[in-house]
């Protein structure tokens, strides 16, 4: 059975089993949530009463709260935690897959790893790759994709990595392994509803909530609560209910154990949804090599793939975005934010009603390629006319921090420290936090790691 062969696998695994890149990609990817988390403290759209609410919640303070200078007790951490996951949309992502692989796990595994007793770097980084692999496969695996049908599927997905993550730190055997995925089958839901809701932030706050139910799930498995075996491949199971059972499961034991594919994360140089950074790098780059003015431009065509439609449509809602997390998921906005100030870096979306940008995108218009599918969803092309008839155009198959053209990790750990100071509580010495995150391995305890954040 599906299921059970996922439990085995995550309940076998070892640190000594991960391959070299994949403990420098886990490394890497925690190092980033780590810096995204941080900044969305202190500007994270929705994510203040989620922090409030940990405040409030009485109880041990055991687990901290990322950037907001204090502990609470360790569900309501991780919930508070997981809003700040995604909120900034500035952390990695699987270019071809509806998944964000890391953003629910990495709240469930700092909070346990402070929480629980004797939790090792390498305890970590084992929890994390085995999550973010399982995230990423179930991604791949699907044939059809669960938004056609009214769900969301990125925090659906990452509810069961994240269950995967805990299962490991929790030390759960395989029977409660299968009734931890069935649990959270009974939770991990996300309607793609709001999508057409301007005002709303539950696309910025939504892995809050996988995160919650996955530590949830986790805890009452290992108490004994008793769920089912086959959460994946059932009749009444994932795949069934969010995609009608169009997958493919051998996508998933592939090389299972041997392969691990956080290390084919792409690392985000800019805050917004992956599929705007093809057409951002090209409006870049195009802007600073011709030496173009935003006044000079007549129209732009975008030309993508069917997952980015839902970046440019509705398109009134995509060319004058309401919140922050709208203009995060909007070619229009993006491309001419990039286009008017040269730049895309978190101050871009604290400004929604700058009006050259605005103009300028009601200048864009969107095509799609033939052909093109969810492998090819970071993909993109932008056509740039000009009003005296100029025209030029660049491709960008495989936007920067995609694994064929990474961020440095010079970069990174800038990234690190620019995110550090925006956290809603002072860090203290973001540059050397970010290399201890980058040596988590060599931990022996990580209480004092984590409770500096």
């Amino acid at each position: 059975m599906l299921t059970r062969a996922v439990a085995r696998h995550v309940v076998a695994l070892r640190f000594e089993d991960l391959t070299a890149e994949a403990v420098t990609a886990a490394k890497r990817s925690l190092l980033d949530a780590v810096a995204v988390s941080l900044a969305a403290s202190g500007i994270g759209e929705g994510c203040g009463p989620f922090t409030e609410l940990a405040r409030d919640a009485g109880g041990r303070p055991e687990a901290t709260v990322l950037g907001a200078g204090f502990k609470a007790p360790l569900a309501a951490a991780v919930l508070a935690n997981g809003a700040l996951a995604h909120a900034l949309d500035f952390e990695d992502a699987l270019d071809g897959a509806p998944v964000h692989p890391n953003a629910a796990s990495t709240p469930v595994a700092l909070a346990l790893a402070e929480t629980l007793p004797g939790v090792t770097g390498r305890d970590l980084i084992t929890a994390l790759a085995v999550g973010c692999d399982l995230t990423c496969r179930l991604g791949l695996a699907l044939q059809v994709n669960p938004d056609d049908f009214g769900f969301y599927p990125p925090p659906i997905l990452s509810a069961f990595g994240a269950v995967a993550t805990a299962g490991k730190l929790l030390k759960l055997d395989e029977r409660a392994l299968l009734d931890a995925f069935a649990l959270v089958l009974n939770q991990a839901v996300a309607s793609a509803e709001f999508k057409g809701e301007p005002a709303s932030v539950i696309r910025a706050v939504r892995d809050a909530f996988p995160a919650q139910a996955a530590l949830q799930s986790a805890l009452l498995a290992s108490k004994g609560v008793r769920g089912f075996d086959t959460a994946l491949e059932g009749k009444a199971g994932l795949f069934a209910l969010y995609a009608r059972g169009a997958y493919d499961p051998e996508v998933i034991t592939d090389r299972l154990g041997a392969r691990f594919y956080g290390t084919q994360l792409s690392l985000k140089p800019w805050p917004s949804c992956r599929g705007t950074h093809a057409f951002i790098e090209a409006a870049l780059t195009l802007s600073a090599r011709n030496g173009l003015k935003p006044t000079e431009i007549e129209a732009l065509t975008a030309t993508g793939g069917p997952v980015q439609v839902m970046l440019v449509e509705p398109a009134a809602q995509k060319q004058a975005p309401a919140t922050a997390i709208d203009a995060k998921f909007s070619i229009p906005f993006t491309v001419a934010a990039a286009l008017v100030r040269g730049e895309i870096t978190l101050e871009t979306f604290e400004n929604l009603t700058d009006p050259a940008v605005l103009a300028l995108a009601r200048k864009v218009s969107f095509v799609q390629a033939p052909g093109a599918d969810m492998r090819t969803a970071a993909s993109g092309a932008l056509d740039i006319r000009t009003t005296d008839g100029r025209s030029f155009a660049m491709a960008v198959p495989e936007p920067l921090g995609a694994p064929t053209n990474p961020m440095t990790e010079r970069a990174l750990v800038a990234k690190f420290v620019a995110c550090a100071g925006y956290a809603a509580s002072p860090v203290t010495d973001a540059a050397g936090l970010a290399a201890r995150l980058l040596a988590v391995d060599e931990e022996a305890d990580l209480k004092g790691l984590i409770g500096s954040l």
